[in-house]
């Protein structure tokens, strides 16, 4: 005759199997974030914010300036601005007349 568990071993059993699941659950939402982020990223990526069209990277005295091909609009990334407040206001004119219309 099969010994019956006790209501302890029932309780740590069930608690290990919810961990268990609980793990696997969280594996499984972490690896659709990543699927998520990369689909937005290749949805997104070179896009202008404002108007969706695409934009244009424009090299200029070491900025890479990002320009959309329909509004126009300007976009700098990380660090960016800081290089172009970092130019004297000679360079700054200059590199202020590359991107007018």
């Amino acid at each position: 005759m099969p010994v019956k568990p006790s209501e302890a071993e029932e309780e740590y059993y069930a608690r290990l199997e919810f961990e268990k699941l609980k793990k696997a659950e969280a594996s499984k939402r972490e690896q659709m974030e990543a699927e998520e982020k990369q689909r937005l990223k290749e949805l997104h990526h070179m896009r202008c914010p404002k108007c969706g069209m695409q934009l244009i990277e424009i090299d200029y005295h070491g900025i890479a300036v990002d320009k959309c091909s329909s509004c126009d609009g300007i976009w700098l990334d990380f660090g960016e601005l800081q290089q172009v407040s970092s130019l004297d206001k000679k360079g700054l004119d200059k590199w202020f007349g590359v991107f007018k219309r």
